[in-house]
Protein backbone atom coordinates (compact mmCIF):
# COMPACT_ATOMS: atom_id res chain seq x y z
CA UNK A 1 0.00 0.00 0.00
CA UNK A 2 2.67 2.47 -0.61
CA UNK A 3 4.88 4.99 -2.15
CA UNK A 4 8.59 2.85 -2.81
CA UNK A 5 9.77 6.27 -3.85
CA UNK A 6 9.31 8.81 -1.95
CA UNK A 7 8.81 7.11 0.89
CA UNK A 8 12.84 5.91 0.89
CA UNK A 9 14.18 9.45 1.07
CA UNK A 10 15.14 11.44 3.78
CA UNK A 11 13.24 14.72 3.28
CA UNK A 12 13.05 17.93 4.52
CA UNK A 13 14.02 21.79 3.55
CA UNK A 14 16.73 23.82 3.23
CA UNK A 15 16.12 27.39 4.09
CA UNK A 16 18.10 30.57 3.13
CA UNK A 17 19.82 32.73 5.83
CA UNK A 18 17.46 35.74 5.14
CA UNK A 19 14.15 33.92 5.92
CA UNK A 20 11.73 35.23 8.47
CA UNK A 21 10.47 33.21 11.35
CA UNK A 22 7.61 32.60 9.42
CA UNK A 23 9.20 31.16 6.81
CA UNK A 24 11.30 28.95 9.17
CA UNK A 25 7.50 27.42 10.61
CA UNK A 26 6.96 25.76 7.09
CA UNK A 27 10.35 23.72 7.90
CA UNK A 28 9.13 19.81 7.68
CA UNK A 29 10.35 17.07 9.35
CA UNK A 30 12.78 15.16 7.38
CA UNK A 31 12.46 12.09 9.07
CA UNK A 32 11.23 8.69 8.68
CA UNK A 33 7.36 9.11 10.08
CA UNK A 34 6.01 6.60 11.70
CA UNK A 35 1.90 6.55 13.70
CA UNK A 36 1.41 4.20 15.96
CA UNK A 37 -2.08 3.48 16.58
CA UNK A 38 -3.40 1.90 20.10
CA UNK A 39 -6.45 0.15 19.24
CA UNK A 40 -9.63 0.93 20.84
CA UNK A 41 -9.17 3.11 24.52
CA UNK A 42 -11.50 4.85 26.58
CA UNK A 43 -15.13 3.99 27.14
CA UNK A 44 -14.15 1.30 24.43
CA UNK A 45 -12.20 -1.54 25.62
CA UNK A 46 -11.80 -4.05 23.24
CA UNK A 47 -12.57 -8.02 22.44
CA UNK A 48 -13.95 -9.22 25.59
CA UNK A 49 -12.14 -11.77 27.58
CA UNK A 50 -13.41 -13.99 30.87
CA UNK A 51 -10.00 -14.11 31.85
CA UNK A 52 -9.42 -10.16 32.74
CA UNK A 53 -7.17 -8.72 30.69
CA UNK A 54 -8.08 -5.73 28.91
CA UNK A 55 -7.73 -5.29 24.76
CA UNK A 56 -7.14 -1.53 25.04
CA UNK A 57 -4.54 -1.80 28.31
CA UNK A 58 -2.87 -4.65 26.52
CA UNK A 59 -2.50 -2.60 23.12
CA UNK A 60 -1.48 0.36 24.40
CA UNK A 61 1.35 -1.25 26.88
CA UNK A 62 3.15 -2.82 23.27
CA UNK A 63 2.24 0.69 21.54
CA UNK A 64 4.48 2.69 24.32
CA UNK A 65 7.29 -0.41 23.81
CA UNK A 66 7.40 -0.12 20.20
CA UNK A 67 7.48 4.00 20.43
CA UNK A 68 10.52 4.22 22.35
CA UNK A 69 12.51 1.36 20.96
CA UNK A 70 11.93 3.13 17.95
CA UNK A 71 12.72 6.80 19.00
CA UNK A 72 15.75 5.73 19.87
CA UNK A 73 16.89 5.54 15.80
CA UNK A 74 17.90 9.80 14.83
CA UNK A 75 16.11 9.21 11.46
CA UNK A 76 12.93 8.10 12.88
CA UNK A 77 9.95 10.51 14.01
CA UNK A 78 7.08 8.81 16.11
CA UNK A 79 3.81 10.20 16.80
CA UNK A 80 1.25 8.40 18.77
CA UNK A 81 -2.83 8.22 18.32
CA UNK A 82 -2.99 7.84 21.96
CA UNK A 83 -0.71 7.63 25.07
CA UNK A 84 -3.40 7.16 27.46
CA UNK A 85 -6.43 5.28 28.23
CA UNK A 86 -8.66 7.59 25.82
CA UNK A 87 -11.21 7.13 23.23
CA UNK A 88 -10.04 8.40 19.84
CA UNK A 89 -12.77 8.00 17.17
CA UNK A 90 -11.55 6.00 14.01
CA UNK A 91 -11.37 8.87 11.49
CA UNK A 92 -9.68 10.62 13.74
CA UNK A 93 -6.65 7.99 13.84
CA UNK A 94 -6.62 8.49 10.19
CA UNK A 95 -6.30 11.99 9.90
CA UNK A 96 -3.93 12.15 12.40
CA UNK A 97 -1.77 9.70 10.24
CA UNK A 98 -2.38 11.79 7.26
CA UNK A 99 -1.71 15.17 8.59
CA UNK A 100 1.63 14.10 9.75
CA UNK A 101 2.26 13.33 5.92
CA UNK A 102 3.08 9.83 7.67
CA UNK A 103 5.50 7.13 5.60
CA UNK A 104 3.41 3.95 8.20
CA UNK A 105 0.46 3.56 9.71
CA UNK A 106 0.49 0.63 12.43
CA UNK A 107 -2.08 -0.11 14.67
CA UNK A 108 -1.76 -2.93 17.21
CA UNK A 109 -4.32 -4.58 18.32
CA UNK A 110 -5.72 -7.82 20.32
CA UNK A 111 -7.71 -11.36 18.98
CA UNK A 112 -10.46 -12.68 20.27
CA UNK A 113 -12.75 -16.06 19.85
CA UNK A 114 -14.92 -18.20 21.21
CA UNK A 115 -12.57 -21.52 21.29
CA UNK A 116 -9.00 -21.25 22.47
CA UNK A 117 -7.68 -20.33 18.69
CA UNK A 118 -4.36 -18.55 19.17
CA UNK A 119 -1.50 -16.98 17.16
CA UNK A 120 -0.91 -13.72 15.19
CA UNK A 121 -1.75 -12.45 12.09
CA UNK A 122 -1.50 -8.73 10.17
CA UNK A 123 -4.17 -7.64 8.09
CA UNK A 124 -4.01 -5.04 5.51
CA UNK A 125 -6.29 -4.27 3.38
CA UNK A 126 -7.58 -5.61 0.44
CA UNK A 127 -10.53 -7.23 -1.06
CA UNK A 128 -9.42 -10.93 -0.29
CA UNK A 129 -12.21 -10.99 2.02
CA UNK A 130 -13.13 -14.25 3.26
CA UNK A 131 -16.02 -15.16 5.70
CA UNK A 132 -13.70 -15.14 8.76
CA UNK A 133 -12.10 -11.63 7.32
CA UNK A 134 -15.27 -9.96 7.34
CA UNK A 135 -16.35 -11.18 10.21
CA UNK A 136 -13.43 -9.59 12.05
CA UNK A 137 -13.74 -6.01 9.75
CA UNK A 138 -17.22 -6.09 11.10
CA UNK A 139 -16.30 -6.46 14.62
CA UNK A 140 -12.90 -3.80 14.29
CA UNK A 141 -15.17 -1.89 12.38
CA UNK A 142 -18.11 -1.59 14.94
CA UNK A 143 -16.55 0.51 16.95
CA UNK A 144 -17.68 3.60 14.91
CA UNK A 145 -21.41 2.65 16.52
CA UNK A 146 -19.23 4.40 19.97
CA UNK A 147 -18.92 7.69 18.43
CA UNK A 148 -22.36 10.07 19.19
CA UNK A 149 -21.73 11.62 15.72
CA UNK A 150 -21.14 8.48 13.44
CA UNK A 151 -24.25 8.68 11.16
CA UNK A 152 -22.47 12.28 9.95
CA UNK A 153 -18.90 11.47 9.64
CA UNK A 154 -19.18 7.78 7.95
CA UNK A 155 -21.46 8.68 4.98
CA UNK A 156 -23.66 6.12 5.27
CA UNK A 157 -21.11 3.64 5.86
CA UNK A 158 -22.04 0.07 7.48
CA UNK A 159 -19.95 -2.25 9.30
CA UNK A 160 -22.47 -4.81 9.20
CA UNK A 161 -22.57 -4.19 5.42
CA UNK A 162 -20.23 -6.89 3.37
CA UNK A 163 -20.84 -4.03 0.18
CA UNK A 164 -19.85 -1.27 2.61
CA UNK A 165 -16.55 -3.33 4.17
CA UNK A 166 -15.44 -4.52 0.70
CA UNK A 167 -15.52 -0.34 -0.69
CA UNK A 168 -13.11 0.41 1.71
CA UNK A 169 -10.77 -1.33 -0.61
CA UNK A 170 -10.40 1.27 -2.83
CA UNK A 171 -8.46 4.03 -1.31
CA UNK A 172 -5.64 1.87 -0.39
CA UNK A 173 -4.89 0.40 -3.56
CA UNK A 174 -1.99 2.02 -4.00
CA UNK A 175 0.04 1.43 -1.12
CA UNK A 176 -0.68 -2.69 -1.29
CA UNK A 177 2.36 -4.04 -1.82
CA UNK A 178 4.48 -2.20 0.73
CA UNK A 179 2.01 -2.83 3.16
CA UNK A 180 1.91 -6.42 2.38
CA UNK A 181 5.73 -6.45 2.78
CA UNK A 182 6.00 -5.07 6.17
CA UNK A 183 3.21 -7.84 7.51
CA UNK A 184 5.15 -10.79 5.79
CA UNK A 185 8.04 -9.27 7.87
CA UNK A 186 6.44 -8.60 10.97
CA UNK A 187 4.23 -12.44 10.38
CA UNK A 188 7.86 -13.64 9.90
CA UNK A 189 9.49 -12.76 13.05
CA UNK A 190 6.95 -13.61 15.06
CA UNK A 191 7.56 -16.95 13.74
CA UNK A 192 11.21 -17.11 14.09
CA UNK A 193 12.36 -14.90 16.64
CA UNK A 194 9.65 -15.23 19.58
CA UNK A 195 8.37 -18.68 18.18
CA UNK A 196 4.94 -17.53 17.77
CA UNK A 197 2.01 -18.98 15.90
CA UNK A 198 1.83 -16.98 12.81
CA UNK A 199 -1.66 -17.61 10.81
CA UNK A 200 -0.26 -15.43 8.08
CA UNK A 201 -1.41 -12.36 6.42
CA UNK A 202 -4.51 -11.20 5.79
CA UNK A 203 -6.62 -8.79 3.58
CA UNK A 204 -9.65 -7.21 5.37
CA UNK A 205 -11.71 -3.89 4.62
CA UNK A 206 -10.97 -2.00 8.09
CA UNK A 207 -12.24 1.19 8.66
CA UNK A 208 -9.36 2.53 10.20
CA UNK A 209 -6.40 1.60 7.97
CA UNK A 210 -9.08 2.87 4.83
CA UNK A 211 -8.31 6.20 4.89
CA UNK A 212 -4.74 6.52 5.67
CA UNK A 213 -2.45 7.79 2.52
CA UNK A 214 0.33 5.96 3.13
CA UNK A 215 1.05 1.78 3.63
CA UNK A 216 -1.13 0.70 6.56
CA UNK A 217 -1.11 -2.71 8.89
CA UNK A 218 -3.13 -3.73 11.42
CA UNK A 219 -1.25 -6.52 13.65
CA UNK A 220 -3.51 -8.45 15.72
CA UNK A 221 -1.01 -9.76 18.21
CA UNK A 222 -2.36 -12.98 19.93
CA UNK A 223 -5.88 -13.85 21.50
CA UNK A 224 -6.50 -12.60 24.58
CA UNK A 225 -8.98 -15.18 24.63
CA UNK A 226 -6.52 -17.89 25.13
CA UNK A 227 -5.73 -18.66 28.69
CA UNK A 228 -1.98 -19.28 27.88
CA UNK A 229 -1.76 -16.76 25.10
CA UNK A 230 -3.82 -13.90 27.15
CA UNK A 231 -1.23 -14.55 30.20
CA UNK A 232 1.83 -14.28 27.54
CA UNK A 233 0.21 -11.16 26.36
CA UNK A 234 -0.46 -9.82 29.83
CA UNK A 235 2.89 -10.68 31.02
CA UNK A 236 5.89 -7.68 30.56
CA UNK A 237 8.06 -10.81 28.99
CA UNK A 238 5.70 -11.06 26.04
CA UNK A 239 4.97 -7.50 25.75
CA UNK A 240 8.87 -7.08 25.61
CA UNK A 241 9.33 -9.64 22.47
CA UNK A 242 6.13 -8.63 20.92
CA UNK A 243 7.26 -5.22 20.89
CA UNK A 244 10.94 -5.88 19.98
CA UNK A 245 9.60 -8.37 16.75
CA UNK A 246 7.58 -5.93 15.56
CA UNK A 247 10.07 -3.22 15.68
CA UNK A 248 12.55 -5.37 13.77
CA UNK A 249 10.42 -5.85 11.16
CA UNK A 250 10.23 -1.92 10.84
CA UNK A 251 13.47 -1.06 10.82
CA UNK A 252 13.58 -4.31 7.88
CA UNK A 253 11.05 -2.54 5.75
CA UNK A 254 12.64 0.65 6.07
CA UNK A 255 15.78 -0.38 5.19
CA UNK A 256 13.96 -2.56 2.10
CA UNK A 257 12.97 0.48 0.55
CA UNK A 258 15.97 2.32 0.65
CA UNK A 259 17.58 -0.81 -0.91
CA UNK A 260 14.97 -1.36 -3.33
CA UNK A 261 14.75 2.12 -4.59
CA UNK A 262 18.99 3.10 -4.68
CA UNK A 263 18.94 -0.39 -6.55
CA UNK A 264 16.62 0.44 -8.99
CA UNK A 265 17.73 3.77 -10.05
CA UNK A 266 21.39 2.50 -10.40
CA UNK A 267 20.05 -0.22 -12.48
CA UNK A 268 18.57 1.92 -14.61
CA UNK A 269 20.85 4.40 -14.91
CA UNK A 270 23.44 2.35 -14.69
CA UNK A 271 25.76 4.89 -12.00
CA UNK A 272 26.78 3.78 -8.84
CA UNK A 273 25.69 5.80 -5.40
CA UNK A 274 27.13 9.35 -5.48
CA UNK A 275 27.41 11.23 -2.45
CA UNK A 276 28.62 14.07 -1.99
CA UNK A 277 28.93 15.32 1.58
CA UNK A 278 29.54 18.95 1.69
CA UNK A 279 25.99 19.40 -0.66
CA UNK A 280 22.20 19.01 -0.14
CA UNK A 281 20.17 18.09 -2.98
CA UNK A 282 16.64 19.38 -3.88
CA UNK A 283 14.34 19.23 -6.38
CA UNK A 284 12.04 22.31 -7.40
CA UNK A 285 9.11 21.28 -8.64
CA UNK A 286 6.84 24.67 -8.37
CA UNK A 287 7.00 28.44 -7.76
CA UNK A 288 4.05 30.48 -7.02
CA UNK A 289 2.49 33.71 -5.27
CA UNK A 290 0.32 31.38 -3.86
CA UNK A 291 1.40 29.68 -0.24
CA UNK A 292 -0.06 26.34 -1.07
CA UNK A 293 -0.76 24.00 1.98
CA UNK A 294 1.94 21.28 1.84
CA UNK A 295 -0.56 18.43 0.91
CA UNK A 296 0.00 15.47 -1.25
CA UNK A 297 -3.73 16.53 -3.01
CA UNK A 298 -1.97 19.94 -4.19
CA UNK A 299 1.03 18.14 -5.72
CA UNK A 300 -0.22 15.35 -7.66
CA UNK A 301 0.19 13.14 -4.83
CA UNK A 302 3.82 13.49 -4.42
CA UNK A 303 4.80 13.48 -0.82
CA UNK A 304 7.69 14.89 1.70
CA UNK A 305 7.00 18.37 0.50
CA UNK A 306 8.67 21.25 1.55
CA UNK A 307 8.43 25.13 0.69
CA UNK A 308 10.23 28.49 1.16
CA UNK A 309 9.51 31.79 0.71
CA UNK A 310 12.35 34.08 -1.58
CA UNK A 311 11.03 37.48 -2.12
CA UNK A 312 7.47 37.57 -3.25
CA UNK A 313 7.25 33.74 -4.62
CA UNK A 314 6.82 30.02 -2.50
CA UNK A 315 9.31 28.04 -4.24
CA UNK A 316 8.04 23.96 -3.39
CA UNK A 317 10.75 20.93 -3.29
CA UNK A 318 10.86 17.55 -2.84
CA UNK A 319 13.90 15.97 -1.87
CA UNK A 320 16.48 16.80 1.00
CA UNK A 321 19.88 14.24 -0.29
CA UNK A 322 23.68 14.51 -0.48
CA UNK A 323 23.29 11.51 -2.45
CA UNK A 324 22.91 12.51 -6.32
CA UNK A 325 21.52 9.23 -7.06
CA UNK A 326 18.77 9.29 -4.82
CA UNK A 327 17.75 13.04 -5.62
CA UNK A 328 17.73 11.92 -9.91
CA UNK A 329 15.15 9.25 -8.91
CA UNK A 330 13.02 11.11 -6.77
CA UNK A 331 13.40 13.70 -10.25
CA UNK A 332 12.21 10.88 -12.05
CA UNK A 333 9.42 10.32 -9.98
CA UNK A 334 8.01 13.91 -9.61
CA UNK A 335 8.50 14.35 -13.33
CA UNK A 336 6.12 10.79 -13.80
CA UNK A 337 3.80 12.71 -11.47
CA UNK A 338 3.12 15.48 -13.34
CA UNK A 339 6.13 17.73 -13.02
CA UNK A 340 8.05 17.34 -16.34
CA UNK A 341 10.09 20.99 -16.35
CA UNK A 342 11.08 19.92 -12.16
CA UNK A 343 15.00 20.41 -11.25
CA UNK A 344 17.30 19.16 -9.40
CA UNK A 345 19.01 22.58 -6.85
CA UNK A 346 22.12 22.22 -5.01
CA UNK A 347 23.12 23.79 -1.90
CA UNK A 348 26.05 24.41 0.05
CA UNK A 349 26.25 26.25 4.00
CA UNK A 350 22.66 26.85 3.56
CA UNK A 351 23.24 28.56 -0.06
CA UNK A 352 21.54 27.81 -3.04
CA UNK A 353 25.29 27.04 -6.26
CA UNK A 354 25.19 26.09 -9.21
CA UNK A 355 24.41 22.63 -9.66
CA UNK A 356 27.38 21.86 -12.13
CA UNK A 357 29.75 23.64 -9.71
CA UNK A 358 28.30 21.72 -6.66
CA UNK A 359 28.99 18.17 -8.63
CA UNK A 360 32.75 19.09 -9.98
CA UNK A 361 33.92 20.54 -7.00
CA UNK A 362 32.87 18.08 -4.19
CA UNK A 363 34.06 15.26 -6.63
CA UNK A 364 37.63 17.03 -6.71
CA UNK A 365 37.44 17.85 -2.91
CA UNK A 366 36.38 13.79 -2.64
CA UNK A 367 39.71 12.47 -4.59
Amino acid sequence: MHKIGCLVLIIGIIFFSSFSSEDEKNIITDKFVIVLDAGHGGHDPGRPTKLGYTEKAIALKLVLKIGAALEKNPDIKVIYTRKTDVFIKLRERARIANKADADLFVSIHCNAHHTQAHGTETFVVGAANTERNLNIAKEENEVIFLEDDYAENYEGFDPNSPESIIGLTLMQEEYVDQSIMLATLIENNFAKKTKRKSRGVKQASLWVMHNTYMPSVLIETGFITNKKEGAYLNSNKGQNEISNSIVTSILEYKSKLVKEATTAIVAQDNIDVNIYPDVIFKVQIAASKRKLALKPYNFNKLKHLSRVKQGKLYKYYTGNTNDYTVIKNIQKIAKEKGYPECFIVAYKNNIQVNLSDALNKSKAYLE
